[in-house]
């Protein structure tokens, strides 16, 4: 299969190239396209067999649920069995935008997009060209990250390229993402709205919004035999090639940490990669040290972890040894994409 690449600078000027994208999706096929938080792979969220051709291309696990993106809250209440009351506070808040709900799903959506579930996850993301092709094709897109299940997500059209060309018809490129992760999703099923995933969306915001919610209380085990309600509970994800190690304490034992662990793996002939800070690129004397930005700006530091992650990929590097980012409004969010991308291998100084 020829995977071709359409560029998107207008969704005016470039409506034909759209369309065409809309045309696969309705036609029962997939495309990767653009969104606030990271690219996605769209398919008809209404279609059971063009959910399993994500699960296809994408190597997922059948039991792992796809978020269903929307262009208007009220097509919500078409695949929703009932919509709690918090749904339209939410919306009214936060959509379009980084946040998906979890409500239990009627008959309309199969079980193939929810991954086996009796609840599904919606979103409405705040990008022109997803909000077009939502709207140009058939209202609901399923559509989780565009790259090969388990690796980091995409935020240039460039690597949904590295991992899905010639397994998809079509990419829109529309250049690189603004927030850089996952939106946070919330569950509404449970008598205290619960977040299985943070993200942009902080609780803070949240309870400001709907009152108390309440943050999952583990990630559940890759062996579990529980089925995950929320994309990326259950699996691995967001990994480089190589084994990431993440350091947490005290910046300065941190930085002596990894230095001592970098010159260990060299002197056995491996090739090492470091994630810094703008405040600490110099003091790592050996490896391939890759600022993540300054630690005052949150927003850079999760707009540049995949694209980080993936260049450590293309430097075929034997380990990477990231310090941690704890910071005060995201830090969460960031540090739960980065230890599961470490498979929780963190060691503390």
């Amino acid at each position: 299969m020829e995977t071709k690449i359409e560029k998107i600078t207008d969704i005016t000027q470039d409506a034909d190239k759209i369309q065409t994208a809309a045309e696969i999706i309705r036609a029962g096929g997939l495309v990767a396209f653009p969104t606030e938080t990271v690219y996605g792979l769209g398919a008809d969220a209404l279609n059971a067999k063009a959910s399993e051709k994500i699960y296809a291309a994408k190597g997922r696990p059948s039991d792992n649920p796809l978020i269903v993106h929307i262009a208007k809250f009220e097509d919500m209440a078409k695949i929703a069995k009932k919509l709690p009351p918090q749904a339209k506070l939410l919306n009214d808040a936060f959509w379009p935008g980084p946040l998906t709900m979890i409500v239990e799903k009627n008959d309309k959506v199969p079980y193939e997009t929810t991954g086996g579930m009796d609840t599904v996850a919606i979103r409405m993301p705040n990008h022109p060209v997803a909000l077009a092709l939502i709207r140009e094709s058939t209202g609901f897109i399923a559509a989780p990250s565009a790259n090969t299940s388990g690796r980091p997500s995409p935020t240039l059209a460039d690597h949904v390229a590295e991992d899905l060309d010639g397994k998809i018809p079509m990419i829109l490129d529309g250049g690189p993402v603004g927030i850089g992760i996952e939106s946070t999703i919330v569950d509404l099923t449970e008598d205290v709205p619960m977040i299985l995933r943070p993200g942009y969306i902080t609780p803070e915001m949240l309870s400001e919004v709907i009152g108390e919610v309440k943050m999952d209380p583990g990630i559940i085990a890759s062996d579990s035999t529980k089925k995950p309600k929320a994309p990326g509970m259950k699996y691995k994800h967001y990994a480089p090639k190589a084994d990431l190690v993440l350091v947490d304490g005290e910046e300065a034992k941190v930085i002596e940490k990894i230095n001592t662990l970098t010159a260990e793996a060299v002197t056995k002939g491996k090739k090492v990669g470091i994630i810094s800070t703008d405040e600490t690129f110099s003091a790592y004397k050996e490896g391939h040290v890759i600022s993540i930005g300054a630690r005052s700006n949150e927003d850079v530091i999760a707009q540049h972890l995949y694209k980080i992650l993936r260049e450590f990929d293309d430097m075929d590097v034997d380990l990477i040894y990231s310090e941690s980012f704890a910071t005060p409004r995201i830090g969460q969010a960031i540090m739960n994409r980065l230890l599961k991308a470490a498979g929780h291998q963190v060691i503390s100084v």
